[in-house]
């Protein structure tokens, strides 16, 4: 399935017309099928590469080395998850992958500071954490202007995001599928699954896998060229505009019997606001034939209850 691509240039374009178009396909598409490939996103080609670099490296490492980054206590949310801890939603059977989680570097007066634990810092590998810091800005910067974009679709002040991004509580995450030595239990790796967050930008995993549910119900593999990043909704969004934009069900799939050796390897950007931002349904998205669909809450407490359910918080 080829999803819907937007150029992200046309948008900061200064051109009122590329502009508003830019708005109206991204909107569109997020309504219709929950998942854009976005090209001209602005995260330089050779950060991406060496941001794949050193996760490869740091995955490559022995066992006992990456598990001196696994703090107990931190629910998974810095540093390394060993392989089988985390589950989807409503799923006992653990996904197959082991990842290195990366958050937010408060570098103002801002003290919500004290709420965000550290970084881990891998001393392995040199570049490690001064790349992920780039990488983390970087695509900050774009989720913020695809937010601006889809606030104006929402009829909202351009900059209605902005402060609740701003020291929000998004994720960098780095996720390996170790190569398939024995025949699996299930085809596959990942379990269907909703992000919790606003809007996930991924950068193009190292293979094939990534399917998305479509409104006919039928999985489609969806692939995004090299110089593209895959942008989807999050349930933080869902939650917001009442259903209007869609937070897109999806999962990782085995690779062919043929491919069983090789690992994959990917890196999401999972864009969370600050926890104090309220997710009750915007006043605009609700009428007679949608009435409000969620309960009030605020971004914190409904990502503490989704760690919860997925195993990574007791």
């Amino acid at each position: 399935m080829a999803i819907p691509v937007v150029n992200l240039a046309d948008f900061l374009s200064g051109d009122p017309q590329l502009k508003q178009a830019f708005v109206n396909q991204l909107g569109k598409a997020y309504e219709e099928v929950g998942f854009v490939a976005v090209k001209n996103h602005g995260i330089p080609d050779e950060l991406i590469a060496d941001l794949y670099k050193y996760v490869q490296q740091f995955f490559a490492l022995p066992s006992d080395a990456k598990k001196k980054y696994e703090i107990p206590g931190l629910a998974g949310q810095r540093g390394y998850t060993s392989f089988g801890k985390e589950h989807a939603k409503g799923s006992d059977a653990p996904d197959l992958k082991e990842f290195f989680q990366f958050g937010q570097i408060v570098e103002d007066s801002d003290p919500i500071k004290s709420e965000y634990p550290d970084n881990v810092h891998v001393n392995d590998i040199a570049a490690f954490n001064t790349t992920f810091t780039k990488a983390y800005r970087a695509f900050e910067k774009s989720g913020r202007a695809l937010l601006q974009a889809i606030a104006l679709y929402l009829g909202l002040d351009e900059h209605y995001f902005d402060r609740h991004i701003h020291n929000g509580n998004s994720i960098l995450r780095a996720i390996h599928y170790p190569p398939i030595t024995q025949e699996p239990k299930s085809a596959i790796r990942a379990e269907q699954h909703e992000d919790i967050n606003l809007i996930t930008l991924l950068v193009g995993a190292s293979a094939d896998g990534l399917q998305i549910l479509t409104k006919q119900n039928e999985w489609v593999p969806v692939t995004s060229l090299p110089e593209q990043i895959v942008v989807n909704v999050g349930d933080m969004l869902q939650r917001l505009t009442n259903n209007k934009l869609k937070s897109t069900t999806h999962r990782v799939v085995n690779p062919p019997r043929e491919m069983w050796g090789t690992s994959r390897f990917s890196i999401p950007f999972f864009l969370h606001p600050k926890g104090e931002m309220s997710l009750a349904c915007l006043e605009s998205c609700i009428d007679a034939d949608h009435p409000k669909a969620f309960p009030d809450a605020t971004a914190g407490e409904y990502l503490d209850e989704r760690l919860r359910e997925i195993g990574l918080k007791k």
